[in-house]
C-alpha cells in the first residue's frame, strides 16, 4: 500500500515543483516545454493512478462467492439479513 502512496505523489510533487518545468526551451513540434511537460503528465499520472490502482486490489485479501462484505460477526456468523 505504501508503493501505491508513493506512486500517487510523484505527479504532485512533479508538477508543484515549478522552477523544474517553467522554461521555454526545449520545444517540441513548436509547444514550448512548459505545454508539452504537463501535457505528458496527462497520460504518465492516468498510468500511475492505474498502477496504484492495480496494486491495492492485489493487496486486498480475496473473498468467497457469497461472503459479505463485513464479513463474518463475532460469534461467526454471517452478518447478512438474507438467510433469515
Amino acid at each position: 500500500m505504501i508503493t501505491a502512496g508513493v506512486l500517487l505523489m510523484i505527479p504532485i510533487v512533479a508538477l508543484m515543483w515549478v522552477p523544474s518545468y517553467a522554461r521555454i526551451e526545449p520545444e517540441l513540434l513548436g509547444f514550448p516545454f512548459f505545454f508539452w511537460y504537463q501535457f505528458l503528465w496527462v497520460f504518465l499520472c492516468s498510468a500511475l493512478t492505474y498502477t496504484a490502482y492495480r496494486l491495492t486490489l492485489a493487496a486486498r485479501p480475496r473473498r468467497t462467492p457469497g461472503e459479505s462484505i463485513a464479513g463474518p460477526g463475532p460469534d461467526g456468523s454471517d452478518s447478512t439479513d438474507g438467510d433469515r
